[in-house]
């Protein structure tokens, strides 16, 4: 809560589509912007926060009719699954809009006719590599190895007559904007990856209609055509909060629009950051302030796939854990630009550790000594030590440190920032021992003392806790017999009236957890899918060194000359931090990193296009052999060398370092 109303904040996710269940993956997003508008709301903003489902293409069509159902009766129950699941994440979104409502269906065909009509979009015909899922089409030039530069998958000569929208009318302007407003596209890998690969090279012309097929939003003068998902699809942050294409535009559109903040996966960020801000500049209206282009989460450090047989879903990761369990991990686990890990043991790991030790014990002992020793009652007798400063300092800094991060949308760190609170009343209680206190009757006083300093910093830590853990939250401030505290109070300390109780009977936050218990319930499940992992779980499951070593893959490679520990000491290997990345034009292969290596930054040209993004490189600690003689690498000046291991069919992945080191670390 907040005494005064900062302004409005109109904020977006990615509209999922409707070809399947969202698996965990998909879920995050909708859980990280949820996190956004709570913690917005709590410092005042009037927040207008709006989801849903992309329900019209190609895909959806073919679907169905493998299903043996309509397109509408297909996107019907999977819409339904996707809500279901929005809600079970807790997630407190204002509108959940759908593609097909009548609303928006009648707005896209007006914007289509009102972009036709002042000449943005004119008929020709397409001919082009076409891929499905993606539902876009690829030049030949386009094609990495052959296939789609987006999900890897195949694509199909098609041709087609269509309509086609003027993107390079636009492509001088949305540069200038991207140039005056840095912030605009988020995080600047992202703004690097636009501007470098899609808009400096030139834009192509959209097609923005199809023909060879029928599931989609008619163009009301040419009905054969329907209006491609794009323009269908992105159009919905604007026809949803009441844009009127005729002039009409309602209130709610008139207060929040331009948006403030588009929350989107990064592998559609270039949908979001050039063909939506150019229908905008064509339809004569603001840009949205932000785009946020998140990282993935990932299995077992590749993308989630139905095809893959890698796929977690919300439902079941709350069936095992708790909504605020799998909120706190996918939270937690996602660096701000690179991509983040789930796997079943490190969400057993997360939930011992974090969860129901360094929270839920804490909560627990708290409320346990203050029933044992004062009957439940909290009073501050004031008898303070230089103890107690230490961890005010830590509690009422807590606020804006929280606030920083969110500002940046570094949402991992922010929740961080709180339990680096818990941890602290953690070692507070380690420090104070109100166990020997509770032994003297002349150190009483100072007993009382330590417990209300450890309920009030508790109460602001939980309040602090709710936009990314609201149940928890809740839980913990009904055991104290606490309530949501405005913003502005949330840096005080001593609010907390003295004399009121708390619960008799603390509740226990989060269960520990026994991984091969876990797994168990993942084999019920997915029979056979469980997580290989678990194996080593328990040494009862383990194997002796024979069999594993004729288990393991191995590969075996031809043996190259002996060298001496004198040859070996000339190599000079240290740990980098990849600190920029981009591809290296005219080349297919090579990627350019801006490699920190202490206090110097060295350019290394890498051979690994096929196996990272420029994004992905980005923010990685890799191994880096440093003293490698310069040389040049396609024309641009390499510096030193990556690290990799190769497997038996080429495939490339960078070493790393196993535990945190810094840049510069030397490795011997």
């Amino acid at each position: 809560m907040c005494k005064s109303c900062k302004g409005k904040f109109y904020m977006t996710t990615a509209i999922a589509y409707t070809s399947g269940k969202p698996h965990i993956g998909n879920t995050y997003e909708i859980v990280l912007a949820d996190a956004i508008a709570r913690f917005k709301r709590q410092e005042g903003y009037d927040v207008y926060f709006q989801t849903g489902t992309d329900e019209h293409g190609q895909k959806i069509e073919l679907k169905a009719q493998a299903a043996g159902v309509t397109p509408k009766e297909y996107v019907d129950k999977v819409a339904g699954e996707v809500k279901a699941i929005w809600d079970l994440m807790n997630t407190s979104y204002d509108n959940f809009v759908r593609t097909t409502d009548a609303d928006h269906e009648a707005q896209v065909q007006k914007i289509f006719k009102r972009l036709y009509e002042q000449g943005d979009i004119y008929k020709g015909y397409y001919e082009g590599l076409y891929c499905t899922p993606c539902e876009s089409f690829f030049t030949e030039s386009q094609l990495v190895d052959g296939k789609c530069p987006d999900c890897g998958g195949e694509v199909q000569p098609a041709k087609e007559e269509a309509y086609f929208f003027k993107m390079s009318k636009y492509a001088d302007r949305l540069i200038e904007h991207i140039n005056k407003h840095p912030e605009f596209i988020q995080p600047v890998a992202r703004k690097n990856e636009m501007m470098n690969n899609f808009l400096l090279p030139g834009l192509q012309d959209l097609c923005v209609s199809r023909t060879s097929f029928s599931w989609g939003i008619p163009v009301d003068f040419d009905p054969k055509h329907v209006v491609y998902v794009w323009l269908d699809a992105l159009t919905n942050y604007i026809t949803k909060i009441g844009y009127d294409a005729d002039g009409n535009s309602t209130e709610l559109f008139q207060k929040n629009w331009p948006a403030d903040l588009h929350l989107i996966g990064k592998d559609i960020i270039r949908f979001h950051t050039i063909y939506w801000p150019i229908f905008l500049m064509a339809l004569d209206l603001p840009l949205p302030k932000q785009v946020f282009g998140h990282p993935w989460l990932l299995q077992g450090e590749g993308k989630m796939s139905k095809s893959k047989g890698n796929v977690l879903y919300a439902d079941e990761l709350v069936e095992m854990f708790g909504v605020d369990a799998v909120r706190y991990f996918v939270l937690h686990e996602m660096p701000f630009d690179n991509d983040g890990v789930i796997s079943w043991e490190l969400m057993v790991e997360r939930m011992n550790s974090d969860l129901a030790n360094t929270l839920g014990n804490l909560v627990n002992r708290t409320i346990s000594m203050s029933n044992k020793y004062f009957g439940g009652v909290v009073i501050n007798k004031s008898v303070a030590e230089p103890v107690d400063d230490q961890l005010k300092e830590i509690v009422t800094g807590a606020r804006d440190k929280v606030a920083a991060k969110m500002a940046d949308l570094r949402v991992a760190d922010a929740i961080s920032e709180v339990f680096t609170l818990f941890k602290r009343c953690n070692k507070y209680i380690d420090e104070t021992m109100p166990w020997v206190l509770a032994k003297d009757e002349a150190t009483q006083d100072r007993l009382a003392t330590v417990l209300y300093n450890l309920v009030e910093s508790i109460g602001i830590g939980a309040n602090l806790i709710a936009a990314f853990m609201p149940e928890t939250s809740e839980k913990i401030l009904a055991m104290l017999n606490d309530s949501a505290r405005d913003y502005e109070d949330l840096a005080a300390f001593g609010l907390r009236e003295d004399g009121i109780r708390v619960t008799d009977k603390p509740e226990i936050l989060f269960e520990r957890l026994k991984l091969e218990n876990v797994m168990k319930k993942v084999e019920e499940l997915h029979p056979s899918k469980a997580d290989d992992q678990a194996e080593d779980s328990s040494a009862s499951e383990s194997k002796d060194a024979n069999e594993a070593v004729e288990d393991a893959q191995v590969i075996d490679i031809e043996a190259k000359e002996e060298i001496t520990f004198e040859d070996f000491g000339k190599m000079q290997f240290q740990v980098g931090e990849i600190i920029a990345c981009e591809a290296v034009k005219k080349s297919k292969k090579l990627l350019c990193s801006q490699v920190k290596i202490g206090s110097q930054v060295k350019q290394i040209v890498s051979g690994i296009k096929k196996y990272y993004t420029p994004e992905e490189m980005v923010g990685k600690k890799v191994m880096v052999l440093v003293n490698l003689k310069p040389a040049k690498l396609a024309g641009v000046l390499s510096e030193g060398m990556l690290l990799c291991a190769e497997d038996a069919d080429g495939n490339l992945a960078l070493v790393v370092p196993e535990r945190e080191m810094p840049a510069g670390a030397e490795i011997c």
